[in-house]
């Protein structure tokens, strides 16, 4: 049997390098089908002409810019190969006669782009009036054709010219009405600035601004479009003096503001095949004289639906209160679309009613996954079932409950008593989309803030080593103060664990490893857990953004003050389990700067800091540092590394155990990423790190923090391919050590002992990671 699997799986893989190499030689022969006298146009370039118009740096950006518009696109190509005109060539090209076979190929599959297909005149103009709107007003654009063999390549010419620069920014408006005098309080703020370059871009994000602080103002029905730019080229010197007009056809209701009327919230709305039906409430459904709520199963408390309307009636209208009532409704997690209409008011002129017509969610769902896991010699599953409550209490509340299960197995290597085990337990939790504190405090009107109380449970069963029973509980508040910063304060997180069934085995190399005793120690942690999130990198025309987040964990603090704790003269214990007392702080700063269009250098700063005391000698288990794995020292194994230069320990023969803990963590990161082609991505990266202990520890000489702790960084280096498929990220990285803490000073670098050549140097330090997302 394992003989006919393995001759099965080198089949599979012969026949899978064979397909690879039919469609490298059909992408190779791209030209197959083409005419005599067709050509395959092969790529577009673009020229700036003189060399030095245009600063080096500037220059080659625009080239590409300017490329990123001719028409039509090449042909795609993957590593350098017309994949998919490949595989239109092995249906047959333009045969339409072949077989289902061929005709699935063709339509998976690419046809050529000829060189026929690309107009040269339309492309000359079309870089010619880009360049226009850049300000270079005296363009013009050349062309030529190369061609070599059946490949054919198409070169524009650019003249710039010299750039035009504003001269002059006059807003001509009407300053005896009121809408003058808006306009022209929006000036001081304005994107048109003497001495700059003429830009169309700009004209029209300034039009886009002025427009955005009159809806702030009540003008409505004002449009981008009610405004003109007038450009006078004329005055020579390569400069233009620019005018900012109203239309003279401005709508006359586009002039003036707008006020609310009568709001009408139909929050169980179902649309149907006639739009959005109405009907006439009844006068009993006016709410705090503001608000018609046509509900009249009760649904919804209406107090807390109003809480989340910004608009009250005789109101000037505002983008900013339209907006913000929408980002509430969306993210209350109650309705599945939200619509919002304004109807001019019969009754009252300048006057608009308002309705919002909101689609409700299923109340009760319920999803199932199923997570397969492999690693190294180590396979197992997991079950996840998770059900959902939404508007649990009418006030918008989210009541989930969860259930899960799973196994881990050994299915090579040598035997270890921390190897296999079975794990399964439940979690209840609830959010409300409000803050519930006996204080008033509203940390931002823009964002709903939440409140969120979680409990859960955990049984691990190690079979041939101990059980432990976990409970967790968190009471806490997550709020957002703008769309870069975000906290989170768990008011009180309580981590109780209590080890089970030690078994005679585990406590026999207990006294051998010490840091086995420390996992099946009872565990109890209490006190508040703060976190804050900065993070800019949504916004993708930075070169440079930034990502940070810290936090700050304690434990015990108060009470132990309170009983005097002291551990040397025996921990104080609480429900007879002795609790924690310490201050952690971490921090992850992260920086990523966009070398191109293509490729970037991400850089990651990781330090966590601790200090127990009164009760406590160390952090408990659960709350310690470690580092090495997928997402971090990638040229080791999880949790192999450290603490300081001590020495990883072994159990059995030539086992080695990888569970290296420590109170303190660096960590330092680098990685070039760049494109391959379409999806594939490539990365060059560099880790640095370890971990240490608070106090010395005789069992692991060289673990504790000292001046010389630099010393003792763990370094590896490595690379690796990404498959980026939007919704997904597959990656996988090849690393190695470069530098070993444990080794003896003078041999930490291990450059000299590197040899891919050698079996053996190649099983004990190449590292093969397998993961979904970056690492940072």
């Amino acid at each position: 049997m394992k003989k006919k699997g393995v001759r099965m799986k080198t089949n599979l893989h012969r026949i899978a390098m064979g397909l690879i190499a039919v469609v490298s030689v059909a992408s190779c022969n791209s030209t197959k089908y083409l005419a005599e006298d067709e050509k395959l146009y092969n790529k577009g370039h673009v020229v700036i002409h003189p060399q030095d118009s245009i600063p080096k740096e500037r220059k080659e950006a625009f080239e590409v810019y300017l490329e990123e518009i001719l028409r039509p696109k090449p042909n795609k190509k993957i590593l350098g190969m017309r994949f998919k005109l490949g595989l239109y060539n092995m249906g047959g090209g333009s045969d339409s006669a072949s077989g289902a076979i061929n005709r699935w190929l063709r339509k998976q599959g690419e046809e050529p782009v000829l060189l026929s297909d690309v107009n040269r005149e339309y492309n000359e103009n079309l870089l010619r009036n880009r360049m226009e709107n850049f300000g270079f007003f005296n363009a013009y654009v050349t062309s030529d054709t190369t061609i070599d063999g059946k490949l054919a390549e198409v070169t524009y010419n650019a003249f710039p010219g010299k750039i035009y620069r504003i001269a002059k920014v006059d807003f001509e408006v009407d300053s005896t009405k009121q809408l003058g005098k808006d306009i022209l309080s929006t000036k001081p703020q304005s994107l048109l600035h003497v001495g700059s370059n003429y830009n169309l871009d700009v004209i029209l994000n300034e039009r886009d601004r002025i427009d955005n602080d009159l809806k702030n103002k009540g003008y409505y029905y004002f449009s981008p479009d009610h405004l003109l730019a007038e450009v006078d080229s004329s005055k020579g010197n390569y400069e233009v003096d620019m005018y900012l007009k109203m239309k003279p056809e401005t709508p006359e209701r586009a002039k003036e503001p707008q006020k609310i009327g009568n709001i009408f919230i139909y929050p169980n709305f179902q649309q149907t095949t006639q739009g959005f039906q109405t009907t006439r409430p009844r006068p009993q459904q006016l709410y705090n004289n503001q608000y018609y709520i046509i509900d009249p199963q009760d649904t919804y408390r209406k107090k807390v639906l109003a809480n989340h309307i910004f608009f009250n009636k005789g109101d000037t209208y505002t983008r900013w209160e339209h907006n913000r009532t929408i980002s509430h409704l969306v993210n209350l997690n109650a309705f599945k679309f939200v619509k919002n209409t304004f109807v001019d008011n019969p009754d009252s002129a300048n006057t608009m009613d308002v309705y919002y017509h909101l689609t409700p969610m299923q109340r009760k769902s319920i999803r199932f996954e199923v997570i397969g896991k492999t690693a190294s010699v180590y396979n197992g599953t997991e079950a996840n079932a998770n059900w959902t409550l939404r508007n649990a209490f009418k006030g918008f509340e989210t009541l989930t409950v969860s259930v899960f299960g799973g196994y881990e197995t050994q299915t090579g290597g040598s035997v270890n008593l921390n190897s296999a085990y079975i794990r399964y337990g439940t979690e209840v939790g609830i959010v409300w989309p409000r803050l519930l504190s006996p204080y008033k405090w509203a940390p931002s009107r823009r964002y709903i803030p939440k409140t969120y109380a979680k409990v859960g449970y955990e049984f691990l069963n190690r079979r041939n080593a101990y059980t432990l029973n976990s409970l967790t509980m968190n009471y806490g508040y997550n709020w957002r103060e703008d769309d870069q910063k975000q906290h989170d304060l768990a008011v009180a997180e309580i981590i109780y664990v209590q080890p089970r069934n030690i078994s005679d085995d585990y406590r026999a190399q207990m006294d051998t490893v010490p840091t086995l005793r420390h996992i099946v120690d009872p565990q109890f942690s209490f006190g508040p857990n703060y976190s804050y999130t900065f993070t800019n990198s949504m916004e993708a025309t930075r070169k440079h953004t930034f990502y940070v987040k810290t936090g700050l964990n304690t434990s015990g603090n108060v009470l132990g003050l309170i009983q005097g704790a002291n551990y040397d003269e025996g921990a104080k214990e609480i429900f007879g389990t002795p609790y924690a007392q310490f201050i952690k702080a971490e921090a992850d700063f992260r920086h990523y700067m966009k070398l191109s269009s293509t490729s970037q250098l991400a850089s990651r700063l990781m330090v966590g800091l601790s200090h127990s005391y009164g009760n406590s000698r160390s952090l408990p288990y659960l709350k310690q540092y470690f580092t090495g794995g997928p997402n971090g020292l990638r040229a080791y194994r999880p949790r192999a590394v450290g603490p300081g230069s001590a020495l990883p320990e072994n159990i059995g023969e030539n086992n080695f155990f990888a569970d290296q803990t420590g109170d303190f963590k660096l960590e330092l990161n680098t990685e070039y990423r760049a494109q391959i082609a379409g999806m594939l991505h490539w990365a060059a990266f560099i880790d640095a790190g370890n971990i240490w202990l608070q106090r010395e520890d005789e069992n692991k000489p060289g673990g504790k923090l000292s001046k010389d702790f630099y010393k003792e960084l763990a370094v590896g280096a490595g690379v690796g391919l990404r498959l980026d498929l939007d919704f997904l990220i597959i990656r996988t990285d090849f690393a190695m050590p470069i530098r070993v803490p444990y080794r003896d000073p003078g041999d930490r670098w291990v450059f000299k002992y590197i040899d891919f050549r050698d079996s053996q140097w190649r099983r004990e330090n190449l590292v093969f990671n397998l993961a979904i997302g970056y690492p940072f």
